[in-house]
């Protein structure tokens, strides 16, 4: 077995109160030294720079353009013209008084005006500040005032949050530029405020000479990246020009040394969040390389549309979005016949066979290859070579499928904002990694510590324990909050609060995390998302919640079912209703709770893990109640303060003493 990690130094016992931890682990591709950014290049700017005079003609943004309010083919911006409108729109900023090192924010879904105020920012040194689309006018104010903006480009349809925080606001923000047109009335009421207002297209025509772009270092803060956070306030993370440019280096060496590096010919599907380091390291990577970037259209009942006309070759995508597409696959598979489902399941044991066994995978099967997968190649537009899923965990039989049916490569990696995106990677084309988040990527080195609570000890034949990491792609601090720093880098190791295991072939596994769990009123520790891993794995289920404290001896959760599972077992069972009727009937409770646990027992859940009552949800958790972060996390106070205020009735089944079924009613609220 070929081990893809080098010790570089040896681990230590605990020391009196202190953990203990094992040893310190690099990637193979950095065992005589960690990637460093290379020299001549100081800025983000250098990257784009370089590619504008490489490939001025090349397609570099494109949107799909709309006639008569109907989505058509991509129109595209070249090279040549985004750089020359990042200097114009660099010049305005410098014209309203932004100068090096100040703070601009960026406030909108991704779209070509996100990319060029993003690269007008970095061509001025100046520090952008990116804002969610999904945050509400109190997440904005916050942020605005505590980074302290002073110029925001804002989405249209997000002038109007822009607007509701605005009296709070304008003692620092004094300029409002709109990605596209402005109405009177909303120029009349930022002014009334003492804030200019521009339209993109005023805003372009702002200067007549355009400033000189001033040098710059690679210790200068690039980026303040708020962290969406599952807990309190949004965190400002501090990456510097050296960080950012570092990781997108490190995805050039990685792909080098273990698959194919992306090219001018590539195109990427820009639908992920810009706001968030994962997306805005990809885009800058494709940038860097002269590739193209092809945005959605900001509605996800158009993203596989939008995906069939950008015919994209690099996506990147969420566990959420990747087990939707398994899902629609699945459907199809299901409903095309015996004969069909029985081709196709030879046709995909036989490939993963030679997958297991070392083949590539488009050396595993190239004839199955053409005669079947190529169909299901074709949901991701049919030119898709390379897939990548980030931010939480992606279950293992979603992973396998598409590694096996899509024809292209698929990784999974792991990363935070304090990270500057993934510090985590799978190798290409190497199946044991499956499960896994891979090895370290070439910039940071890693070490597990003991978390003696949990149960969790670095040194032992199985290493487990947080997940601590060093190196050149690490953020700089909080923004104005010391004490956070203080809390999670210790002894220049940063702490992520997440639990890892280290695999023999030196892969990494997410299993656990350090600050979501809790304990039971008998006093047995519990981690909520292993268990929702566990339970998410029941086809009737979208999303699941798990929640209890120590005040009570069990567990009750929240449950999205699938609707077209539920209203298939609602049909078989006489059970009559719509979809929220058949969500709140009693039996589909019973159902779907007795499912759950089957699962559970299926993957060795103990007693005390099993839900003792569900309430199913009809209504998706969503950014706009404020229950998921952009990347699909659960905000677990959050959504407890939400079906608390709703007083969500739980209904828990069991057999009493005497046998006979019982139905037990009891209220969130009555859990804290």
């Amino acid at each position: 077995m070929e081990v893809y990690t080098v010790k570089v130094e040896e681990g230590k016992l605990a020391e009196g109160n202190r953990p203990s931890f094992g040893p310190v682990y690099r990637n193979i591709y950095a065992k005589d030294g960690l990637l460093e950014s290379p020299a001549g290049i100081e800025s983000p700017w250098e990257l784009f720079s370089g590619s504008a005079k490489r490939y001025p003609q090349n397609q570099m943004l494109g949107r799909r353009e709309v006639i008569d309010g109907k989505a058509g083919g991509y129109v595209w911006q070249t090279y040549e013209e985004v750089y020359e409108m990042a200097l114009k729109i660099g010049s305005g900023l410098r014209e309203c008084g932004v100068n090096l090192g100040d703070r601009c924010g960026i406030y909108g879904s991704n779209c070509p005006e996100w990319v060029i105020a993003m690269e007008a920012c970095n061509s001025q040194g100046i520090c952008c500040v990116s804002l969610y689309d999904s945050l509400g006018p109190n997440a904005v104010e916050f942020i605005i005032n505590h980074s302290e903006v002073s110029v925001a480009f804002v989405q249209e349809n997000k002038i109007h949050s822009i607007l509701m925080c605005l009296p709070k606001c304008a003692i620092h923000l004094k300029t409002i530029v709109s990605f596209g047109v402005v109405t009177d009335q909303q120029k009349r009421e930022v002014e009334e405020a003492g804030v200019s207002c521009f339209s993109w297209k005023e805003f372009v025509s702002l200067v007549n000479v355009p400033y000189k772009v001033p040098p710059k270092n690679k210790n200068d803060i690039c980026t303040i990246m708020y962290t969406s956070g599952t807990t309190g306030e949004p965190k400002g993370v501090i990456l510097t020009n050296k960080a950012i440019i570092a990781e997108v280096i490190n995805n050039e060496h990685m792909l080098l040394e273990t698959d194919k590096v992306f090219t001018e010919e590539d195109s990427y599907f820009s639908y992920l969040p810009l706001a968030h380091v994962f997306d805005q390291i990809f885009e800058n990577y494709c940038i860097y390389k002269g590739a193209s970037i092809g945005f959605w259209q900001g509605d996800v009942r158009y993203l596989m549309e939008d995906i069939q006309q950008l015919k994209p070759t690099l996506f990147c995508g969420v566990p959420r979005i990747y087990d939707r597409i398994y899902t629609g696959i699945n459907q199809k598979i299901e409903s095309g016949g015996m004969l069909s489902k029985k081709i196709f399941q030879y046709a995909y044991d036989h490939k993963l066979r030679n997958m297991k066994r070392g083949l590539k995978q488009d050396e595993a099967s190239p004839f199955l290859d053409r005669l079947i997968f190529h169909k299901i190649r074709q949901v991701m537009g049919g030119r898709v070579r390379m897939m990548i899923s980030g931010a939480a965990p992606i279950p293992k039989h979603v992973e396998e499928f598409l590694r096996v049916t899509t024809c292209s490569v698929f990784i999974q990696g792991y990363g935070l904002t304090e990270s500057c995106s993934g510090c985590f990677t799978c190798i290409a084309n190497v199946f044991s990694m499956m499960g896994t988040v891979g090895v370290p990527i070439t910039t940071i080195e890693a070490k597990l510590v003991s978390v003696p609570e949990m149960g969790y000890d670095a040194n032992s034949d199985v290493p487990r324990g947080e997940i601590c990491l060093r190196g050149n792609t690490l953020f700089s601090g909080y923004h104005k909050r010391q004490d956070l720093i203080d809390e999670v880098l210790i002894d220049g190791w940063f702490h992520t609060g997440d639990i890892g295991e280290w695999l023999p072939n030196g892969a990494m596994k997410i299993i656990d995390r350090k600050k979501n769990i809790f304990k039971l009123s008998q006093g047995e520790y519990v981690a909520p998302e292993v268990l929702e891993s566990a339970y998410m794995q029941c086809p009737l289920v979208t999303s699941v919640w798990v929640y209890g404290n120590s005040f009570e001896s069990f567990l009750v959760g929240v449950a999205i079912p699938e609707k077209k599972s539920l209203e298939e077992w609602a049909a078989a069972n006489d059970v009559s209703g719509n979809f929220e009727e058949l969500c709140k009937h009693q039996k589909s409770r019973k159902y779907i709770l007795e499912e759950l646990n089957n699962v559970g027992r299926k993957y060795n859940l103990k007693g005390f893990e099993m839900l003792k009552a569900v309430h199913l949800e009809p209504r998706p958790f969503d950014m706009g109640r404020d229950l998921i972060t952009p990347t699909f996390k659960l905000k677990r106070p959050q959504l407890l303060k939400f079906f608390k205020a709703r007083r969500v009735k739980c209904i828990c089944y069991f057999e009493s003493v005497f046998l006979f079924p019982l139905q037990v009613y009891f209220l969130f609220a009555c859990l804290v």
